[in-house]
């Protein structure tokens, strides 16, 4: 078979396509169902009187979220849920992530409160202020 053989080409695109699946599969599989799988990437800002952080978190739900400060770490951690349409559909491509995410950020010495978090176009705005 030479490189330009239409078997070949198959082949290859069949090789892929079983790497992506089980890339998928450790993606959703969740050893034991509580870890993370991804985690959201964050802006963090400082103003005079509060510190905000700002998580991509598009498609995610309210009340697929959990916020906790546990000492001078922030947590959010929740769940990003596949689209009801791709559950029946063939999946022709994935990249945004999904299933359960966690990330934690470690906050400054001082002492902080969240005073406001909200879902905004997909992201979520944390606001902490400083006491």
């Amino acid at each position: 078979m030479t490189t330009s053989d239409p078997r070949r080409i198959m082949w290859n695109e069949a090789l892929a396509m079983i790497a992506r699946a089980e890339q998928l599969h450790q993606r959703f599989i969740e050893p034991g169902g509580s870890g993370a799988c991804w985690e959201p990437p964050v802006d963090i800002f400082e103003t005079a009187d509060e510190f905000w952080i700002i998580a991509a978190l598009p498609g995610v739900e309210k009340d697929d979220l959990k916020l906790s400060i546990d000492g001078d770490v922030l947590r959010v951690a929740g769940r990003r849920r596949l689209h009801v349409a791709a559950r029946t559909a063939a999946v022709h491509r994935l990249e945004i992530p999904y299933g359960r995410f966690e990330r934690s950020i470690r906050l400054p010495a001082q002492l902080l409160t969240l005073d406001r978090s909200e879902l905004v176009n997909g992201c979520l705005v944390i606001r902490l202020g400083k006491a």
